[in-house]
């Protein structure tokens, strides 16, 4: 079938990418607010962008009830820092709980009982159990259609736990051994980062054109 986007709803939009752009990371946010709550939330419209200067991006979709921002995009926009956690098989429980509609005044960090330690040049913490966090410094936020923000952050600080360090000289990480969690098709179904494969990387050969 053949879908044009503008034609559809909003939700039936959504429904086919997040069905066919998969998997997707997650990035476990942290941002402190300036009534000093922590707030901690997972968003799969996430990834790595560039590398000089390094880059991430962030999808933030806007409160469906209100229209307005959420505590990330928020806390983002006043305060310009945050950092985002990836996410292990054994956070699964406590990343689940930081995605309820809590009150502004409620920290997610303290419901979900989430330990975290401080960061080094930002003022949200990292979370503790993350194999991997980066403390980043908002670059842009485009306010691009009536229901999404998109932050663009440079990352400042990457914190990776010792034991996923496989050879220090030559900065080669363990990532099988992070176990780390992407996000598939509707709101519950994840993928375990598990069932690699590989395929070498070709040379351009004119003798191995098809056409």
């Amino acid at each position: 079938m053949r879908f044009v986007m503008a034609d559809l709803p909003v939700r039936d939009r959504y429904k086919i990418l997040v069905s066919s752009v998969t998997p997707r990371p997650i990035a476990w946010v942290t941002t402190l607010g300036k009534n000093g709550v922590v707030n901690a939330a997972p968003y799969s419209f996430f990834n790595a962008m560039g590398d000089d200067p390094p880059l991430v991006v962030l999808g933030l979709l806007k409160d469906v009830k209100t229209g307005g921002d959420k505590d990330t995009a928020t806390n983002i926009f006043d305060t310009g820092e945050f950092v985002i956690n990836l996410v292990a098989e054994d956070d699964i429980e406590a990343m689940n709980m930081s995605c309820v509609d809590a009150p502004r005044e409620v920290s997610e960090i303290d419901y979900a009982g989430i330990k975290t330690v401080p960061a080094t040049m930002v003022a949200p913490p990292l979370i503790a159990t993350s194999p991997v966090s980066f403390e980043c410094r908002r670059v842009e936020m485009l306010e691009i259609g009536p229901r999404q923000v998109i932050a663009v952050g440079e990352v400042l600080v990457a914190h990776v736990r010792d034991e996923f360090i496989a050879d220090r000289e030559r900065l080669h990480l363990d990532t099988p051994a992070m176990k780390l969690v992407g996000r598939m098709h509707g709101p519950d179904v994840y993928l375990r980062n598990s069932d690699t494969f590989r395929v070498p990387r070709g040379r351009y050969d004119p003798a191995d054109a098809k056409g």
